[in-house]
Order: structure tokens, then sequence, then C-alpha cells
């Protein structure tokens, strides 16, 4: 066994996971355009010392490349203009369920893309949509007109308390009082964990 080729890959793993965790935790998906292309020339640079070049110089620009980046990212947090040239902005490709097709011609993006984008986040309808935007990843973010927002918590309580408002009117205009409905105390798991007690006992053989 080569024991100096093993060597050189044990180090190649370790500097180049140092590397790419320097470079950042963002998965490809996430990744910009810049991102992007420093990754895959690390990619291709890290193998460069197991196939017989020297490995310290390959290290060297690996990290150059790494920097390089981090400068890069640290430019567009303080000038917005460059986050505008490197990075690019968000484009709008739906309005109040129309699908902005002029956008689409200029960013390539087909209407077929953009279909399965809003599968992937389960949108059904076009017209569901009220906006939609082509991030600079790639990735699509939308929001949801108004009538096809799923319920949410704070909506299921709101409707409760006007059936409760609704039903104490009309018990008042009989002539008849109704009792609040107290709420049957939480009895999950988790109180019991905060409780330091069981809400129900159990069997005295799995204690």
């Amino acid at each position: 066994m080569d024991w100096h080729l093993l060597w050189k890959a044990m180090i190649v793993v370790l500097v180049g996971t140092f590397l790419l965790r320097l470079a950042g935790r963002k998965s490809i998906s996430q990744m910009t355009l810049a991102q992007t292309v420093i990754v895959i020339g690390l990619g291709s640079l890290i193998v460069q010392p197991i196939v017989g070049h020297n490995i310290w110089s390959t290290f060297a620009v690996g990290l150059v490349l790494v920097l390089t980046l981090i400068v890069m990212e640290y430019t567009q947090v303080k000038v917005d203009k460059m986050e505008r040239l490197i990075t690019g902005r968000a484009k709008l490709i739906i309005k109040d369920g129309m699908i902005q097709e002029k956008t689409l011609h200029k960013l390539r993006f087909t209407v077929d893309q953009l279909e399965m984008k809003l599968r992937e986040q389960g949108v059904s309808q076009v017209s569901d949509v009220k906006w939609a935007t082509l991030e600079p990843n790639g990735q699509v973010g939308c929001e949801l007109m108004e009538s096809a927002k799923p319920a949410t918590k704070q909506d299921m309580h709101v409707l409760r308390l006007e059936i409760e408002s609704l039903r104490n009117l009309l018990s008042s205009s009989r002539g008849m009082t109704s009792s609040p409905n107290n709420p049957s105390p939480d009895k999950s798991l988790f109180t019991e964990v905060a409780n330091k007690s069981h809400s129900n006992k159990p069997p005295h053989r799995l204690k």
C-alpha cells in the first residue's frame, strides 16, 4: 500500500472540509452564483494533490478562493450595488394570479418550470397566487390570495370567540344564562414533565 498516497487523501478530506465549512453552511439549492462557482472550483482543486500536484500550493489556492468569496459576501453586506451586481435581485413572475410572461422570457424560465416549483409548494392553481418571485438562488417564493390561505390557529380562535359571543347573545335574548365553557386542563406528556407528575397514573407494574 502506498502510505504516501493515504496520508495525502486524509489531509485532502480534512482541509477540504475546513475550506467548505469556512465558505458557509448553505446547501446547493441555497447558494448564490458566486458561491456555486467557488465550491465547484474547490471540488476540482482539492483532488489535485492526489494525482501528483503539490499539496500545499493547492491548499493555498483553495484558501485564496474561499477568502475571495468571504470578501465578496462582506462587500455585498456593506454596498447594496455590489449585492445587485454579484447576487442579483428577486424578479416578480406572478402578480394577482397572472403570470408575467415578459419577465419569464427575460429570465429564460418556462411556464412548466414555474408550475413545477408551485406544485412543490403545494399550490394547485396559478390563480391562487397573489405574488410569486424568482429568487437569486433559483427558488420560487409565493404568497397566496387571502381566499386561498389555510386557516391559522389564530383564525380558529377568533372564529371560536365569535361563535361564543353569538351563542351568549342568543341565550340572553331568550332570557337564559349560559355558563362559560371551562376548557379542560392540558394533559399532554409535556405538561407531565413540567408538573413532575402523571396526569393519569400508570399501572403499578410499569412504574
